[in-house]
């Protein structure tokens, strides 16, 4: 067994779960770059990946990963740069445990971030807003369901993780209406509804059904709507809506709106 094996499994049982307390997004956030950047070492170097040492992942190689995520794979800055954090992340685990590769090590965690643009945050207009939440064809079940979820989305700007986590027992519409979620950085917070949310939730629920454990918004077979479908259906409902007020031309700021720039 080569000296890496080992340092991977401590930095996921050890420092990501015991440690750390890390979220279920971070450790498969984390674990995804393992598994890229060890495959490409593989590619690379010709070792299987129970066989690659810490040497082998030195500068040239994390460098050449990097251009590769970006080239080939078609990921942008940031995407880059939360993989070469998540880099730093295990490296820094294994500074005191293998001293004898400091030299590779240290190279490694001194790899600077690629700086980038930042978007300009926009928003809605509420001419744009009504268009955009009356695009969904509230004569079907899908349309109604999406309907709920954007102008859930629009009034309390929960993130399209913290959207696609709500239970039905999460909403709480009597006195004081307000909906719960466990959202980034493990905290538990609430939101209050307007009475136009609650007058749509309130019927959403009721052609949902019993099963206060189930998805608030569930695909049409009753499991969790993932990322992806979230995007699809954002994506659908805004073309759809620049007909109206809403023009193409502010499809970007309705996907920063939705929380896309963290959580998509």
């Amino acid at each position: 067994m080569s000296d890496l094996a080992p340092i991977l499994q401590g930095f996921f049982t050890d420092r990501l779960a015991r440690q750390k307390k890390a979220s279920p997004n971070t450790v498969a956030a984390y674990r995804d770059t393992c598994r890229l950047l060890l495959s490409f070492a593989q590619a690379k170097t010709g070792k299987a990946p129970s066989k690659l040492s810490l040497a082998d992942l030195d500068t040239t190689l994390i460098g050449a990963f990097l251009q590769h995520l970006e080239d080939d794979r078609g990921n942008g800055t940031a995407t880059r740069n939360a993989r070469l954090a998540a880099i730093h992340s295990l490296f820094s685990y294994a500074a005191p445990r293998a001293p004898e590769h400091a030299a590779v090590i240290s190279q490694v965690l001194a790899i600077p971030p690629r700086r980038r643009e930042r978007a300009i945050v926009s928003y809605l207009t509420p001419g744009e807003t009504d268009a955009l939440l009356a695009a969904p064809d509230r004569k079907t079940w899908h349309g109604r369901r999406d309907q709920a979820l954007l102008l859930l989305a629009v009034q309390t700007g929960l993130r399209v993780s913290e959207l696609t986590t709500l239970t039905c027992q999460d909403t709480h519409l009597g006195a004081g209406p307000h909906v719960r979620c466990h959202g980034k950085g493990r905290k538990d917070r609430a939101t209050p509804l307007t009475s136009q949310v609650v007058r749509v939730l309130k019927t959403w629920l009721a052609e949902l059904g019993p099963g206060p454990g189930m998805p608030l918004f569930p695909t049409r077979a009753g499991g969790r709507l993932s990322r992806d479908a979230v995007e699809r259906l954002v994506t659908k409902h805004a073309t759809a809506a620049a007909d109206t007020p809403l023009t193409s031309a502010r499809l970007p700021a309705l996907s920063l709106i939705l929380g896309r720039g963290t959580t998509w």
